[in-house]
């Protein structure tokens, strides 16, 4: 039956929400909890596209769902509320009369962060009463929502580069009565007129860490962000602390996902090559090397930078791992010793001497980040000594700056 969102009382899908994040592990910190309770994710997320084709096809085609109309209104519900991101706008768009029903064509240009990675963020900053808070990129404010529930009224700043998703989530921040404020800007620059901040959150991707971040981190505060590489598959997640005396320490770490990169920042995929390697996987040779587990996260974060160009392809049923601008590509065997490998990059061996290096140096599942360093090469490394894996961040200059 469809619901009068009027008269409509959410708490009790918020609570099944919170109930699923507690039961599952995710959700620890009381505060987050309440804060979860509390916020009324109908008020941030009005719309939600829902990607109707399936991958690879171009155009996409999508469908808008208006949670002000009754047909809509209990899948939107549900959408919102459970463990997706939800998806808000297509490239740049204005967003206050999009139409409900079949879309055809763009991409995605700004989205909520499913729930459990938002957790596991505002957990790992530590959110306390009376913290000043900046977001940057928060798209439509939920977990700057959140944070300024956490923190107290006036605490809370997100800068959002796109006008229109700006004007959006502050109209929308208004509505709940969340004292935040939603700053039209270049997030790469931080916002200083407000610096500086005991908690940085950066909800967009970048290859380094701009340097106005450090700079607007107060002393006993915390930085995360996501270090994005050139492929989806191992993003890197990176914690900054400022001791109270001001030295700056650092810890990254290979995560399952990470937010998406800042605009301009391209992307491998190896969609394109998913036919040809079904058509000829390889020739086959036996390898030293089993396909190491998904999960080795400081292993596949090294590879991200010390084998670059390559993409893992998940929807494969085999480990499949791509270098699509060499036109090469590699198919672990099922379990009996062999690799098959195509094309002119040989891709497994590449895999098998760092995975023997990254042994050497001790299975490093985390590294450490240089960022005080005078040249302003920003330099990774897994410890001291000889065998320690190395490598340098690529810069900012390096990545196209357009307008949505």
């Amino acid at each position: 039956m469809p619901l009068d969102l009027q008269g409509t009382d959410t708490s009790s899908l918020r609570a099944a929400m919170v109930g699923r994040l507690t039961s599952a592990g995710v959700l620890t910190d009381r505060r987050l909890r309440g804060a979860l309770l509390h916020v009324r994710r109908e008020v941030l997320l009005p719309h939600a596209y829902v990607r109707v084709s399936g991958p690879g096809a171009d155009p996409i085609e999508w469908r808008l769902l208006d949670g002000s109309h009754p047909e809509d209104r209990q899948e939107w519900l549900d959408l919102i509320h459970n463990d997706e991101s939800v998806l808000l706008q297509r490239d740049g768009e204005p967003l206050d009369a999009l139409a409900r029903g079949p879309v055809t064509g763009g991409h995605m240009t700004s989205m909520s962060t499913y729930t459990p990675a938002t957790v596991e963020t505002l957990q790992a900053l530590g959110l306390a009463p009376g913290l000043r808070y900046l977001e940057l990129g928060p798209g439509p404010g939920v977990s700057l929502a959140l944070a300024a529930t956490i923190t107290g009224p006036g605490l809370a700043t997100g800068v959002e580069r796109d006008p229109h998703m700006a004007a959006f989530a502050q109209r929308n921040l208004d509505q709940l009565g969340v004292v935040a404020a939603m700053v039209e800007d270049d997030a790469l620059a931080g916002h200083r007129a407000r610096a500086p901040y005991d908690r940085i959150h950066s909800g967009i991707g970048v290859p380094c860490v701009p340097p106005a971040w450090v700079e607007q981190l107060a002393p006993g505060g915390r930085l995360l962000t996501t270090l994005a590489t050139r492929t989806p598959s191992w993003p890197g997640q990176l914690l900054v602390a400022r001791s109270d005396e001001g030295r700056i320490e650092t810890e990254l770490r290979g995560r399952p996902r990470g937010y998406r990169p800042m605009l301009g920042y391209q992307w491998l995929s190896a969609l394109d090559h998913r036919a040809q390697i079904e058509a000829d996987p390889g020739k086959a040779r036996p390898t030293r090397l089993v396909p190491p587990p998904d999960d080795a996260y400081g292993f596949w974060l090294a590879a991200a930078y010390l084998a670059p160009g390559l993409v893992r392809d998940f929807q494969a049923g085999a480990m499949t791992i791509v270098a699509p601008e060499d036109d090469s590509w590699a198919v672990a065997g099922p379990g009996d010793g062999t690799v098959r490998v195509h094309g002119p990059r040989d891709v497994w061996a590449e895999l098998e001497d760092l995975h023997a290096r990254w042994e050497e140096a001790g299975r490093p599942e985390t590294y450490q980040v240089d960022l005080t360093g005078g040249t302003g090469d920003q330099h990774v490394t897994s410890g001291p000594g000889p065998k320690a894996l190395t490598w340098t961040l690529p810069p900012l200059a390096t990545v196209p700056r357009q307008t949505p």
